[in-house]
């Protein structure tokens, strides 16, 4: 039998878990009932499509017995199973239902852990999502261009672009894909990710809630808190103007811009390496359990 919580012992952890992100669900829900877009905070609820509500939700992870008749609620959902000293996750249900899954997220997140970050793209995927086009194509478009569009475009042409990460990649515009040292693909992309990426690093929450509720919650909301803190630096390195928001431009167009980024982007990298560890963690014990069979 695993780690067994008395009701008081879960629900505490339950409801700590909803307070800790109804701190982003909130306004979230406030800025989609008034119509209001956000172009840095949008993105984590509307480019990852983990519901909010689904965050709220806490779960306790593999190996966790729930004691109580509170505990009978999570029988409503899939995967949990009711045994002589609780509910559980059923894991090996999971296991077999999530299989391919599960491989994909373990060979991806341990082969990005085995190589060392490379610090030196500057964020100018975001701009090179925006070179050439018409301010009505700009994605944000209600916020302005620092440098204007044709200086945007000059900063894509005098820089070395050399994204690797395929999810910012297929969003260049055509005319930058050729300007990419790389072009990576989904097949090439457990090939090229590196933990360097800023974007590598923000899906550690698509694979934290790809695994849900096999995933810890605690360890959702911390791959979800990084994914915050990375996409601001990720639009404050953007070629958009979002001072009106508080958000203080890193102006890579400058070498000291580009040095503060690879400060914060060496940062982020380090940051991650627990989170990606338990991830991988969490694919190895999932990964033991057997897929076939009733």
């Amino acid at each position: 039998m695993g780690e067994v919580l008395s009701e008081a012992e879960w629900t505490a952890r339950r409801d700590a878990h909803a307070a800790r992100v109804r701190r982003w669900t909130g306004p979230h829900h406030e800025r989609r009932a008034a119509g209001r877009k956000h172009p840095v905070l949008d993105f984590l609820f509307s480019y990852y499509s983990h519901r909010p509500s689904r965050l709220e939700r806490w779960h306790p992870g593999p190996g966790v017995v729930l004691e109580g008749d509170a505990a009978r609620a999570y029988l409503r959902w899939p995967l949990y199973r009711e045994t002589g000293d609780g509910v559980t996750l059923d894991v090996a249900a999971f296991a077999r239902e999530r299989a391919s899954t599960i491989g994909f997220a373990r060979r991806l997140l341990t082969a990005t852990a085995s190589r060392a970050p490379r610090l030196g793209c500057f964020g100018l995927h975001e701009w090179a999502m925006v070179y050439r086009q018409r301010p009505d194509e700009v994605r944000h478009n209600a916020w302005p261009l620092r440098l204007g569009s044709s200086g945007t475009d000059a900063v894509v042409e005098s820089q070395r672009v050399q994204c690797g990460h395929f999810d910012a990649f297929r969003f260049f515009t055509p005319e930058a894909r050729p300007r990419n040292t790389l072009q990576p693909t989904r097949e090439t992309q457990v090939e090229l990710e590196q933990p360097g990426c800023l974007h590598a690093n923000m899906d550690l929450f698509k694979w934290s809630y790809k695994l849900d509720p096999a995933t810890p919650s605690e360890l959702v909301a911390d791959c979800f808190e990084l994914a915050v803190r990375i996409r601001e630096l990720d639009m404050r390195a953007s070629p958009y103007d979002l001072s009106a928001l508080g958000y203080r431009p890193v102006r890579v167009e400058t070498a000291e811009g580009r040095a503060e980024y690879a400060r914060e982007q060496a940062a982020f990298a380090e940051a991650a390496a627990p989170l990606r560890a338990g991830l991988i963690g969490l694919t190895e014990v999932l990964s033991r359990e057997p897929v076939a069979g009733g």
